[in-house]
């Protein structure tokens, strides 16, 4: 999917309208659905702060919205032949299906695709189980790498929090 389509599909995701959305990134209320139309229809691609600003509303990682071309089965194929060049993931048959799988001469960028892809693994086996909702599902694919490659939830320390704990470290 290119990124407008990513845009269309998550804002559609979060029950926003183009109008909503553009206003909430800073459009006028006059422009705002038409400027939001352009860019999920590709007549215009916004640029990285707009892109990072669509995200923080969207509450989405911006590399969610910025995806390689899939739309096609042609552009999904190349899409995985990069894949291959870039971290190994190879085609492979196992018990005469077809798979993907991860090519492990390729040392430490083996290991930390085989981390981030075990992490996806749990977190789908929780769906399945019924541990998290879809929504935790999505929010946790969404706003990936914010939780960490083992498939713990990283917690971040609120500013305020942080600072009073650096000031009690100071007054002991």
């Amino acid at each position: 999917m290119a990124i407008g389509e990513r845009i269309h599909f998550i804002r559609t995701l979060r029950g926003m309208t183009q109008k909503y959305l553009g206003m909430m990134v800073g459009f006028s209320e006059k422009t705002a659905d038409v400027r939001m139309a352009q860019y999920e229809t590709g007549a215009r691609t916004p640029k990285a702060d707009l892109t990072a600003e669509l995200a923080r509303v969207l509450d989405v990682s911006p590399r969610a919205l910025d995806v390689p071309d899939i739309d096609s089965y042609d552009g999904l194929m190349h899409t995985l032949f990069a894949l291959e060049d870039l971290y190994g993931l190879k085609a492979g048959e196992i018990d005469g299906e077809l798979c993907l799988r991860l090519d492990k001469s390729k040392g430490t960028t083996y290991l930390q695709m085989f981390d981030m892809l075990r992490a996806w693994k749990e977190e789908a086996e929780k769906l399945e189980r019924g541990e998290i909702s879809k929504e935790e599902y999505d929010r946790w694919r969404y706003r990936y790498p914010e939780f960490d490659a083992g498939g713990i939830r990283a917690k971040v320390p609120s500013q305020e929090l942080s600072d009073a704990l650096i000031e009690s470290l100071k007054n002991e």
